[in-house]
């Protein structure tokens, strides 16, 4: 979770605000993996995690993270034509292309006529490794980042609450927030 399931919390969390409560199932499906620069590990962290995340209104989200779902574009996402993320309403449905990280754009779906639209297709110059230049500017300007310590410290608190989840089988209650809307 904390190294692919991270980056799907943080954007949902962004979207449909803090959540207040997570229930979840983990486990290891790949006990032994070759990493490029280490030859064999043990595999000791969850590979395979499942999380449902409660939000406020009602609202529930699902986070499906792993090492082990084929895909053919790995990690790159420069020619990625699926979607990673899709938020489902009652008048349309949105499907973000590509990855989080490094999207390739929006397909907007509120039609029952028309087409689905692919939108947001520019990045505007945006890399994903701009955090740090980014959280630079922040300090040297005094302006908060859309991204906050509160946030992220939040979407930890989901992580850790997923893992007692899957344990226990139970709904954990979350006590963090973050400032939402972040926009």
């Amino acid at each position: 979770m904390p190294d692919l399931g991270v980056y799907n919390m943080a954007t949902l969390t962004g979207l449909l605000g803090p959540a207040k409560a997570v229930m979840a199932m983990t486990s290891i499906i790949t006990p032994e993996r070759t990493v490029d620069d280490k030859g064999k590990i043990k595999v000791e962290a969850e590979d395979n995690a499942h999380l449902l995340l409660e939000h406020d209104k009602g609202v529930i989200s699902h986070v499906m993270c792993g090492f082990n779902f084929f895909d053919t574009h790995g990690h790159e996402a420069k020619d990625q034509k699926l979607h990673s993320i899709q938020i489902f309403g009652n008048k349309g449905n949105m499907r973000l292309i590509g990855y989080d990280w490094e999207t390739n754009g929006v397909v907007l779906d509120n039609s029952e006529t028309e087409p689905p639209q692919l939108l947001e297709t520019e990045k505007g110059g945006y890399e994903w490794q701009e955090g740090a230049r980014v959280t630079g500017e922040s300090i040297v300007t005094g302006k908060e980042p859309r991204i906050n310590v509160e946030h992220a410290l939040h979407v930890l608190e989901i992580i850790e609450a997923a893992r007692k989840s899957s344990d226990t089988g139970m709904k954990i209650k979350l006590k963090s927030r973050f400032p939402w809307p972040m926009v």
